[in-house]
């Protein structure tokens, strides 16, 4: 098996946070090859793809609400953001579904991306953000809000507490917040907020998440293709041999019924006591 097999069958068992993770660097591949032509070291994006906060920008583009979080800054954004969304998406996955981590995944970031955009625009402040970061923030704290005393193992530190790690990132972003990437660490916390409030609306009985899962079950049916003449005459072919089934169960039960008939005679009076049609009938059924 080559490479290309080895990663095509990662694709398909490796679940929802493989997928998402192949879908973010496919992303950053189609990045490489049409958004760094002068080669800066950072990508330079359209406003068709990067969230801006420009009201005439976003309002006549609103798929940027979600395409941002799954573009990287450069290599070392996307290294990093993969590697958290592997470890976030590990634990989210031990307590809850696929779908919920994927309706997660996405309403968090249209969430964020809402938050980002509006923040700046009151604030006067024009700018963009691309990452997947919003989004995986949700999903570190949604599990971290769901299990937050649950050990974990890192490399130097031995066995810490969920929260602990969580508690540090957060702590980071709010300490970063006026820096010169403020867009970003304000998405990011507009994401953990969300993925807090997931958790507890969970626990209340209402899951997020079905909004993106009815959507996407709608828009799938849009395409399913409906059935067609030759099926219909299947199903009317079907009718006939059932019909033709049920009078052959039909005729075998009287069958059988005249059979054990014959059988009590025999026992009660012997075998000599049968007419001669009984007795070709009953030679006629044993054949």
């Amino acid at each position: 098996m080559n490479i290309l097999d080895d990663l095509k069958l990662q694709y398909r068992l490796g679940g929802i946070a493989m997928r998402m993770i192949y879908w973010n660097v496919a992303c950053f591949i189609i990045s490489l090859l049409f958004f760094w032509p002068k080669f800066v070291g950072a990508f330079d994006y359209p406003n068709w793809l990067a969230l801006s906060s420009d009201p005439q920008v976003f309002m006549f583009k609103p798929w940027t609400f979600l395409t941002y979080a799954f573009f990287h800054f450069d290599f070392w954004h996307l290294l990093f953001n993969m590697m958290v969304l592997n470890f976030a998406s590990n634990l989210f996955l031990t307590f809850f579904t696929q779908k919920q981590y994927l309706g997660l995944y996405i309403l968090s970031a249209l969430f964020a991306g809402v938050v980002f955009a509006l923040s700046f625009y009151f604030s006067n402040i024009y700018g963009s953000i691309v990452g997947a970061s919003a989004a995986i923030m949700a999903i570190l704290v949604a599990s971290t809000t769901y299990s937050p005393l649950m050990d974990v193992r890192l490399f130097l530190f031995g066995n810490v507490k969920l929260w602990h790690i969580t508690a540090v990132i957060l702590v980071l972003d709010l300490v970063q917040l006026r820096s010169g990437n403020m867009g970003g660490h304000i998405s990011h916390l507009a994401g953990a907020s969300f993925g807090f409030a997931y958790i507890k609306l969970l626990e209340n009985g209402t899951d997020l998440s079905k909004i993106v899962s009815k959507t996407l079950d709608f828009f799938a049916n849009l395409f399913r293709k409906s059935p067609t003449t030759p099926f219909t005459k299947v199903h009317k072919n079907y009718k006939k041999p059932t019909e033709k089934t049920t009078s052959r169960i039909v005729t075998k039960d009287k069958t059988q019924q005249q059979i054990d008939e014959i059988l009590d005679k025999i026992s009660q009076s012997g075998y000599d006591c049968l007419t001669k049609e009984e007795k070709e009938f009953l030679f006629k059924a044993g054949k």
